[in-house]
């Protein structure tokens, strides 16, 4: 059975910078984001129930999901997001744990960016570390890369955990403020501990 350490982070904190980094140095990663993409893309096994329940309004031209009328769908509606969670989550859920069990590398970076406010994802990882970074930092790379205004960034980190409870919930921190060569260094560190683990894991 692998050691698997999930990480997590609010949006724009740098969790795909420091998966991609682990997996260079030799980590399985499992990415709930990028399955949830999978599952919703042109042809995805979520396609025919995410049209059943939202209609043909949310199912792009080329088949996939529309993430973004998604998007504005389920924000200020909470029972719709409840009814996408229901759908999704189960099938998300199924499949990083098939992952993870074929995982290959000496450990798995399992990441997930709702981790703190999945309580039973908590019981599944061995170790957590949160990817930090100041909320000011998060909005302006946030908005560097969707081209969303700051009013719907700051909406989406208000309704995602604290800062704050995220590190209450932290084994491990990396403090993801600066360069990349810094955010680089720390998972160097990171990396050589979680071999370590997993060496005494298995014993």
């Amino acid at each position: 059975m692998s050691f698997v350490v999930g990480l997590t982070g609010g949006i724009g904190s740098g969790k795909s910078a420091a998966a991609a980094e682990f997996e260079r140095l030799g980590a399985t990663v499992v990415d709930t984001d990028a399955i949830a993409r999978e599952l919703t893309q042109a042809s995805g096994t979520a396609i025919p129930e995410v049209e059943r329940i939202f209609g043909k309004d949310v199912i792009a031209q080329g088949g996939a999901m529309d993430r973004k009328k998604m998007r504005e769908r389920v924000f200020g509606d909470p029972v719709a997001k409840k009814a996408l969670e229901a759908l999704l989550h189960p099938m998300i859920r199924e499949e990083s744990s098939r992952r993870i069990a074929a995982a290959q590398g000496p450990y798995v970076i399992h990441v997930v960016p709702l981790l703190v406010e999945s309580p039973d994802y908590r019981r599944r990882v061995d170790r957590v570390l949160v990817i930090d970074s100041p909320e000011e930092v998060q909005v302006s790379r946030v908005r560097a890369r969707s081209g969303l205004d700051e009013a719907e960034v700051r909406a989406i980190v208000a309704s995602q955990a604290t800062r704050a409870e995220r590190l209450a919930a932290a084994d491990d921190v990396i403090d993801n403020r600066g360069s990349l060569d810094a955010l680089r260094k720390q998972v160097a560190a990171f990396h050589k501990k979680y071999l370590e683990y997993s060496r005494a894991a298995k014993g």
